[in-house]
C-alpha cells in the first residue's frame, strides 16, 4: 500500500507543529536522565494559561476585541520569565511551547526562573501608535492578578520592543500604585534598563558561534555566514559577524533574501531597512528565503521563523555549522539528518539565549537599585554563555546525542529537581 502522508496538508501541520515536537524532545530527555513519567506529565504543558479578551477603541471610533494569552510553564526554580510578542500568527499552542522553551533556556543558563511567554493576535504594522499604546496597557490590566516582580516578569518579543515594554511597567506601575520597574524587562535605559539588552540575543548567538567555530576550527575572519532574518536578532548579528571579519554573504527578510559571494555591505543595508527590519524590497536581484537556506556557506543562521530547515531541505545545507537564532527553525527530522551528516547544530534554546540572560541581569539591577556598565553586562554574558555552550557540547560528545538532546537534557534538569524538592512529585 502506498502512503500518502506526504502529501497530506494535515500530517505535515501536525508533524511541524512546535509543541508537539517540543514534548516529544522533553520526553527523550527525561528518558535519557532516568527520570518517571509523572516528571513527564507535569512538565510537558504549563502549569497556567490565561487566556484574555482586550477591547480596544481604534482611532476612527470603532471597537475592536483583540485575543492575548499569557502562559506560565513551571515556577518551581522561581518566576516565570518570556517575551511578549504581537503577531496576527500567534496561537495558543504556541505560546505554551514558547513558555516551555523559556524553561528549558533558563535551566541551561542556570537563572532563577522557570519559562512563561504572552502574545497578542494583532498586526501591529497595521496600527497606530495610539492603538498600540492602547493595546498595551489594556494587556497588562487583563494580565495583572498573574504577573509581577515576583511572579512571571514580561519582555520583549516578536514586534514588541522598549517603548511597548515602557508603556506596560506604566500601567502596572499605577495598578500597584507605587513604581515597579522589575516587573518587565527590556525597558529604555532612563526607565531602569539594562545596557546590552536590545543587542543581547545577537550577542548570545555571536558568542556561540564563535566557540561553535573553534570546535571545527574554522577562522570567523573571511568565514562566510548566511542569515535568515534581519530583525532585531538577525540585524545586530550580521553587524558583529560583519565587524569581526566575516563575510556575510548572505541576509533575508519576511520579502526575500540578498546574496552576494563577496559579502553584502551589511552597514548600507543597515541604514536603509525600516523598523521592522526589510531592505530586500530596495532590490531587484532577490533570491527566495528557500534558497538562501542552500547557498554554499561555512555558518548558517535561521534567524526568522519556525519550520524553515525541514526533512525536504535537510540534505541540501551546505553548511558547516547551524547556529539557531530564531525560535525552532529545524525540524526533528531535520536535526537527525544534519547530525548524520556532520553539521554542527547548535540548538535555539542554547543559542537565543542571552536575550533572557540580559533580561535576569536587567531584572538584578532593578532589584538592587545599583547598575552596571555595557561591558559588564557583556563580560558577564560572555562568561555564562561560554560555560553552557561547553556543558552541552561536552554532554552530547559523551552520551552521543545531539546538541539538541542534551541541551534539552540539561535545561529540563533543573525544573526536575525543584519539582521534586517541592514534594509535587
Amino acid at each position: 500500500m502506498v502512503s500518502t502522508k506526504g502529501n497530506d496538508p494535515q500530517h505535515d501541520e501536525e508533524k511541524n507543529d512546535v509543541l508537539r515536537s517540543t514534548q516529544t524532545i522533553i520526553h527523550k530527555a527525561l528518558e535519557k536522565l532516568g527520570y518517571p513519567e509523572e516528571v513527564y506529565e507535569l512538565l510537558k504543558e504549563p502549569l497556567r494559561l490565561l487566556t484574555v479578551k482586550i477591547p480596544v477603541r481604534m482611532d476612527d471610533g470603532s471597537v475592536k476585541v483583540f485575543t492575548g494569552y499569557r502562559a506560565q510553564h513551571n515556577d518551581a526554580v522561581g518566576p516565570t520569565k518570556g517575551g511578549i510578542r504581537f503577531h496576527p500568527n500567534v496561537t495558543e499552542r504556541e505560546v505554551k511551547a514558547l513558555s516551555i522553551w523559556m524553561s528549558l533556556k533558563c535551566g541551561i543558563v542556570d537563572l532563577p526562573y522557570g519559562g512563561g511567554k504572552g502574545g497578542i493576535v494583532c498586526d501591529p504594522r497595521n496600527m497606530s501608535f495610539r492603538e498600540l499604546e492602547k493595546l498595551s496597557r489594556g494587556y497588562v490590566r487583563a494580565i495583572s492578578q498573574i504577573v509581577g516582580p515576583t511572579k512571571d516578569i514580561p519582555a520583549p518579543d516578536v514586534f514588541t520592543n522598549s517603548q511597548i515594554m515602557a508603556w506596560m511597567m506604566d500601567e502596572y506601575s499605577r495598578m500597584d500604585e507605587f513604581n515597579s520597574p522589575g516587573f518587565i524587562t527590556g525597558k529604555p535605559l532612563v526607565l531602569g534598563g539594562s545596557h546590552g539588552r536590545e543587542s543581547a540575543t545577537a550577542k548570545g548567538v555571536t558568542i556561540c558561534i564563535n566557540e561553535a567555530a573553534k570546535k571545527r576550527n574554522i577562522d570567523i575572519k573571511g568565514a562566510r555566514v548566511v542569515i535568515q532574518g534581519f530583525g532585531n536578532a538577525g540585524s545586530f548579528l550580521a553587524k558583529f559577524m560583519h565587524d569581526a571579519g566575516a563575510k556575510v554573504v548572505g541576509i533575508s527578510d519576511a520579502y526575500g533574501a540578498l546574496y552576494d559571494p563577496e559579502g553584502l555591505d551589511i552597514d548600507y543595508l543597515l541604514d536603509r531597512r525600516d523598523s521592522f527590519g526589510t531592505v530586500t524590497k530596495l532590490f531587484k536581484n532577490t533570491i527566495t528565503n528557500q534558497e538562501l537556506l542552500e547557498l554554499d556557506c561555512d555558518i548558517l543562521v535561521p534567524a526568522a521563523i519556525e519550520n524553515q530547515i525541514t526533512e525536504e531541505n535537510a540534505n541540501n545545507i551546505k553548511a558547516k555549522i547551524v547556529v539557531e537564532a530564531a525560535n525552532g527553525p529545524t525540524t526533528i527530522e531535520a536535526t537527525q539528518i544534519l547530525t548524520n551528516r556532520n553539521i554542527l547544530l547548535v540548538p535555539d534554546v542554547l543559542a537565543s539565549a542571552g536575550g533572557v540572560t540580559v533580561s535576569y541581569f536587567e531584572w538584578v539591577q532593578n532589584n538592587q537599585g545599583y547598575y552596571w556598565s555595557e561591558e559588564e553586562v557583556d563580560e558577564k554574558l560572555e562568561k555564562i554563555l561560554v560555560k553552557s555552550f561547553d556543558n552541552i557540547y561536552n554532554l552530547a560528545q559523551s552520551r552521543r546525542v545531539d546538541m539538541r538532546l542534551a541541551a534539552y537534557m540539561i535545561g529540563v534538569r533543573k525544573m526536575a529537581e525543584a519539582s521534586r524538592f517541592r514534594g509535587w512529585i
